[in-house]
């Protein structure tokens, strides 16, 4: 049996989801799928144990004396981020979680090509987007915003990308801007980090060229996409582009996973339902951009790129 995902459940998806709805069964599955990623990423040379405790080493009080200087303490968070995402039951709301982001990234996506390295596998992930946004964008951006930057990956990508931009990371975690901003220091780069919802950055209207969201949408239900969308709109100048870069829907990894790996999939990642079944095509021309451009990325990801209108 295949999981196959369509705009109505099926058998099989509403079985998962009803599964899920007994706590102590998603616990477990999260536990489970934990689990699989540790060991899978350390059977591949990704050091996931060593490489976040590294990071945990530094010592909590200098971490959370971090954190109050970039968090802003009048944000209030989105009902739909105060659930468990990725096993850990605080969500990204924790320094578990922002300590493994980074290795996780490297697991996740390690045998993408069967060809690559433990790290090279996200590398070139992240080559192909910044390929085709060369591609297609008729000049380089001046004014970047990478929404849901996390621990900075996709924002050190942008960056070496466009050497030249000023570029904005925002993200809702403080954790995960605290690492971001760590690791900047690390590597000297200049990069303002912003916690504020992307529903509600703050930012000037018409004052960018460029606004990424890569692989942070399939952890969203689809009301709060759609406001991502029309903030994004916003804040772009006319002409400027939005790029989304994320999992496939109609990749056939996806619509054959066994329905036990889906299940573990779908316990860490709560919107995924939504996600499978959301429009982008509609909402992007909907919000004021011309029909989205796509290029697959990998086996099981792809982009879109729209231009404001």
């Amino acid at each position: 049996m295949t999981v196959i995902a369509t705009s109505a459940p099926g058998l099989a998806t509403t079985l998962v989801n009803g599964l899920l709805a007994i706590k102590p069964l998603a616990t477990f599955a999260q536990q489970r799928a934990r689990t699989m990623m540790i060991k899978r990423a350390e059977s591949i040379g990704v050091n996931w144990t060593a490489q976040a405790q590294a990071l945990r080493d530094r010592g909590q009080s200098q971490w959370d004396q971090e954190r109050a200087q970039l968090e802003d303490p009048t944000l209030v968070y989105p009902d739909y981020y105060l659930t468990a995402f990725h096993a850990y039951e605080s969500g990204n709301l924790s320094w578990e979680a922002a300590t493994e982001v980074e290795v996780a990234a490297y697991a996740a996506h390690a045998r993408i090509w069967s060809d690559l390295g433990a790290r090279e596998g996200d590398a070139r992930l992240r080559q192909s987007f910044h390929a085709f946004l060369r591609a297609e964008l008729p000049q380089p951006p001046q004014d970047i915003l990478d929404i849901g930057c996390s621990v900075g990956m996709s924002t050190f990508a942008l960056q070496d990308a466009y050497p030249e931009a000023r570029i904005i990371g925002l993200d809702l975690s403080p954790y995960f801007l605290t690492v971001a901003q760590y690791r900047a220091q690390q590597e000297n780069r200049a990069i303002h980090w912003l916690h504020r919802p992307a529903e509600d950055t703050g930012l000037p209207e018409a004052s960018l060229d460029l606004i990424t969201l890569f692989l942070i949408c399939h952890e969203l239900p689809g009301v709060a996409t759609t406001a991502i969308l029309r903030e994004a709109r916003r804040l772009l100048r006319p002409g400027g582009y939005l790029a989304v870069m994320d999992m496939n829907p109609a990749s056939e990894v996806f619509k054959t996973l066994p329905p036990y790996i889906f299940t573990l999939l779908k316990s860490t990642e709560p919107y995924l339902d939504e996600y499978f079944n959301f429009d982008f095509a509609q909402s992007l021309q909907a919000e004021g951009f011309c029909a989205p451009k796509r290029q697959e990325n990998s086996p099981r990801h792809r982009t879109l790129l729209a231009q404001a209108i």
